[in-house]
């Protein structure tokens, strides 16, 4: 299949070449193969494992060491009522439908859509006003009809006695990091903003799992949890990132029945009100940065914001960032707004309060909602309840306390979970009052809002393997590693080889040492796929004066010069101090013949 990755001067992109090799060389492939392999499950070989260390060690670098992020690992076992509250339980479930004479099963919407696709595919008329590289025209902004069949939950359910007691593999890293909110807030001194994240491995029990590594249905993840005032969604890197250019496919444009991309710079797109605020704009524009530095084109990257019927419950603006594969456009990160929605209603299940506590410079004199407990009335009536209870009730929100006066209106009592316990009490006229009452405070305490990046890590890898593969008409398909070749497996080179290797390590470099058997050109045409970007090949003349030659893979050119040289060549070329055509200006190319 043909696809619009390719750079000028490039073969035409072939899926299937690229999906061969990836296997052939190890990259990855299904999992339990020589069994027939299972739907949505894969292993990462050798080179597959390196390239996601340096993904990860790259995105740890990139957010969380530069921004100083508190990282977290927490357990990928959750019990069903934190996904209850969440949420995720009652929310995050999809209509599923299968086809009675194949067997198939699919996503209703997903279906809808390709139909939809398919039918505008053979209207080209239909598709040429307002469209952009063959992408359907709009998506109406109307929820669905349900469709004739059942729903299926996005969860694992482990071994357990009963539903409350049962253990789900997380769909997401950042309950985790949310239930741990105080500890962390406590941790960094109580000083905000501030950010968490965590990486690791999450689980969607993904109806019809396809398309290699895009559907699957155990992923590794990575999120960010920005918390921030919700008075105040200012950024101190606003001002250095606000003219990073986006591509971007606002609500409003979607439903023009447009899916032309507006180039604009991010805090043009702030100050106008496409992007909600500056903490969201900054994360779209760090992401930006983060997925072109990595190798995602530019060009094949855009930012679509949701329109209300696919906006998450929790949300109050979302952008997905998607690249554009031979699959067409892929959702690969999430830079969601979640505002308050989670550690509100966490707070609000346990009854711990998880807010921020900010002095005020002066006092203030307000008015508030409070019940008002009977104390002589109250200990009798609830008994070893009442103290725990009690306390509950003073710290409740006042959204709840005006929850509990309109019961006390409406029916005469108002049902509580004491959190101590876990059952249920009335409230009533008799132990309990609503009252308006004027407090001077001292203190603010707001629930911190979170803007929140989330990566789909396999969704990205796959990306960058189509996006960094192309073929030269005249050689095998070249691919991305870092890689010593000697020439051949002879003693004379041992010394060098080591030495090399030792070097290179103390660098901070990657490099495995390729001593098979075969060719030169062999060698070199091995490791173009596996995508290593520079070879350092030792030969009999190395043995007699230190010189090596060093191979750029993409122009298959080669310099030689001294070993100490070549190292320090190397070095700047990973930290890219120093450009390929700046390394063939400053040394003698040599011509080697890469016999096949």
């Amino acid at each position: 299949m043909s696809s619009p990755n390719n750079a000028a001067g490039e073969a035409t992109f072939n899926r299937e070449a690229l999906e061969n090799m990836l296997t052939r060389r190890f990259f990855v492939a299904p999992s339990f193969e020589i069994y027939g392999g299972t739907a949505g499950l894969f292993d990462f070989g050798p080179p597959g494992t390196a390239l996601l260390a340096n993904f990860v060690d790259q995105w740890r670098k990139h957010f969380v060491l530069e921004e100083d992020m508190l990282e977290v690992d927490s357990t990928i076992l959750t019990p069903y009522e934190i996904l209850k509250t969440s949420g995720h339980v009652d929310r995050f479930c999809d209509w599923m439908c299968k086809d009675t004479v194949t067997g198939d099963i699919f996503r209703a919407d997903h279906l809808v859509e390709n139909v939809l696709s398919a039918r505008l595919e053979a209207d080209t008329k239909a598709r040429t006003a307002g469209t952009e590289n063959g992408a359907p025209a709009k998506k109406d902004d109307k929820k669905p009809a349900a469709a004739p069949a059942k729903k299926t939950k996005q969860k694992v359910e482990l071994a357990a006695t009963k539903l409350d007691d049962a253990g789900f593999l997380r769909p997401e890293t950042a309950q985790g990091q949310f239930v741990n909110f105080a500890k962390l807030l406590d941790y960094n001194n109580n000083r905000m903003p501030f950010a968490s994240a965590s990486i690791g491995k999450s689980f969607r029990n993904e109806i019809s799992p396809r398309n290699g590594l895009l559907r699957v249905r155990e992923f590794l993840m990575a999120e960010i949890e920005h918390y921030v005032d919700p008075a105040d969604k200012s950024h101190p890197g606003y001002e250095s990132h606000k003219n990073v250019v986006l591509n971007l496919l606002p609500a409003t444009t979607q439903l023009s029945g447009s899916t032309a991309i507006t180039h604009m710079k991010m805090g043009d797109a702030v100050e106008q009100g496409i992007i909600d605020n500056q903490t969201l704009g900054y994360f779209l524009a760090r992401v930006h940065l983060f997925l072109t530095k990595i190798g995602i084109r530019p060009d094949l990257l855009r930012f679509r914001q949701h329109m209300s019927n696919e906006m998450a419950h929790y949300a109050c603006d979302c952008w997905d960032a998607e690249l554009k594969s031979s699959y067409g456009w892929v959702e690969c990160v999430g830079c969601a707004d979640r505002s308050a929605y989670d550690l509100t209603r966490h707070s609000e299940r346990t009854g711990r309060k998880l807010v921020v506590r900010q002095p005020l410079p002066e006092p203030r004199i307000v008015e508030k909602w409070t019940v008002v407990v009977n104390k002589k009335a109250f200990g009798p009536a609830f008994k070893k309840a009442a103290k725990p209870l009690e306390t509950q009730i003073v710290d409740l929100p006042e959204s709840d306390v005006l929850a509990i006066k309109a019961a006390l209106e409406k029916d005469g009592k108002a049902p509580i979970v004491c959190t101590a316990d876990g059952n249920s009490y009335d409230l009533t006229p008799a132990v309990v009052t609503v009252e308006k009452i004027t407090v001077k405070e001292h203190v603010r305490e707001y629930v911190p809002n979170v803007i929140e990046p989330s990566f789909g890590i396999g969704r990205i890898l796959h990306s960058l393997f189509e996006h960094s593969f192309y073929t030269r008409p005249e050689d095998v398909n070249r691919g991305v590693l870092r890689l010593l070749v000697p020439l051949s497996n002879n003693a004379a080179f041992a010394p060098l080889i080591a030495e090399l290797r030792k070097e290179l390590r103390k660098r901070g470099l990657p490099a495995r040492v390729d001593d098979s058997a075969g060719s030169i050109g062999k060698r070199y045409a091995r490791n173009d796929e596996l995508g290593t970007p520079f070879a350092i090949t030792v030969d009999f003349q190395s043995v007699e004066d230190r010189s090596v030659t060093l191979r750029e893979r993409d122009s298959t050119a080669q310099v030689r010069a001294s070993l100490d040289e070549v190292l320090k060549a190397v070095e700047a070329l990973a930290n890219e101090e120093m450009s390929w055509e700046e390394v063939t200006k400053k040394y003698p190319s040599v011509k080697v013949a890469e016999d096949k």
